[in-house]
């Protein structure tokens, strides 16, 4: 199944713990996810913990599957870092931030690895 939504990323509690260590497995379990709604994980037809590939017109990226019930229908958000970097809009429209919010995104469910940050950013050189 394919779940069309709207794409934001932001800073979290757990990210902003873990900012000081970039390659560490702490950090990536806390960025490399994006969090779902129930209802939006079973239109997905899998469960939290499932890998899921997140495809933008900026680019995609494989994560790992979070329920957030806070989190409106349609609604997806992955928290700022190299996986959300992987999919926002690099157009920073002269102000010299990225397009971080209102992302039209399309999520499936994937067997592909969550890449580390090392071999993400590897893909960009």
């Amino acid at each position: 199944m394919t779940l069309n939504a709207i794409l934001i990323t932001g800073r979290t509690i757990n990210q902003g713990a873990t900012i000081e260590n970039k390659t560490s497995l702490d950090y990536q379990e806390a960025t490399a996810l994006c969090e779902l709604n129930s209802k939006d994980i079973g239109i997905l037809g899998i469960k939290p913990g499932s890998q899921i590939s997140v495809k933008t017109d900026h680019g995609d990226v494989v994560v790992k599957l979070k329920e957030n019930n806070g989190n409106p229908d349609g609604m997806a958000f992955i928290p700022m870092g190299p996986w959300a970097n992987a999919v926002v809009d690099p157009d920073t429209k002269g102000c010299g931030m990225p397009g971080f919010k209102g992302i039209k995104a399309r999520l499936e469910p994937t067997d592909k690895k969550i890449l580390s940050m090392k071999d993400l950013i590897a893909r960009y050189k």
